[in-house]
């Protein structure tokens, strides 16, 4: 039970919420699916444009510096809010960059009778999140480090936050060898069958120079 499903679907309704709150009637349901999708992939290219520029300049030392863990969307009759929960917003904080962030959801959404309204919030602790982790491991594996290196280096930044179990899954062509293979790594407890344990996941994928490889990381919060 529990063994092959996506970890927060399976908990749906229990220790996740849902990241969208509106209402459509069934006709309109997958036009507010598919608008949900291009607001979420406008920010993310965003951020990912803002990034590279300021890597080029030399501004940000560390891939892992703007990774949003997730994106709430609230719908009104007139207004769509955003709420954008991100580890470190320095890019966003800059002035004018909220404003131009907004015209370009607008132009994407074409929402010409709803206002646009855009809100940051800061993730208390960064590293609790298998997304900041996800990050952390992909530019240490750009930048050539050791897999396992770079694995137990992410369980090391675990211990600053207040968590009880963590596992990291790598799978590919590990270390430029002809054959792809899994390694793991997991201290703590991780009970994936008990529903009532919160449970943060995600998958991430890392383009090298040897193939994609694929990250997964599962932590254990609470009870």
């Amino acid at each position: 039970m529990g063994q092959k499903i996506n970890p927060l679907g399976f908990r749906l309704g229990t220790t996740q919420n849902h990241h969208s709150f509106w209402f459509a009637q069934p006709k309109n349901y997958s036009e507010g699916l598919q608008e949900d999708k291009k607001i979420r992939n406008c920010i993310k290219n965003y951020i990912l444009k803002n990034r590279k520029k300021s890597l080029n300049r030399k501004i940000e030392s560390d891939s892992s510096s703007e990774v949003i863990t997730h994106i709430e969307i609230q719908k009104e009759i007139d207004t769509i809010h955003v709420i954008i929960h991100i580890g470190f917003p320095n890019l966003l904080k800059k002035k004018g960059a909220i404003e131009e962030l907004e015209k370009d959801i607008q132009k994407e959404v074409n929402s010409v009778n709803q206002r646009l309204n855009i809100a940051i919030e800061k993730v208390k602790e960064p590293y609790r999140q298998p997304n900041i982790l996800a990050e952390y491991i992909a530019f240490q594996l750009k930048n050539r480090v050791s897999f396992r290196k770079a694995m137990k280096k992410a369980i090391e930044l675990t211990k600053k936050a207040d968590i009880k179990g963590v596992k990291i899954k790598i799978a590919g062509r590990l270390g430029g060898k002809e054959i792809a293979r899994a390694e793991c790594i997991k201290k703590g407890r991780l009970p994936l069958q008990t529903i009532r344990a919160k449970i943060d996941y995600c998958c991430y994928p890392i383009r090298t120079i040897y193939g994609v490889l694929g990250v997964k990381i599962w932590i254990f919060v609470e009870e």
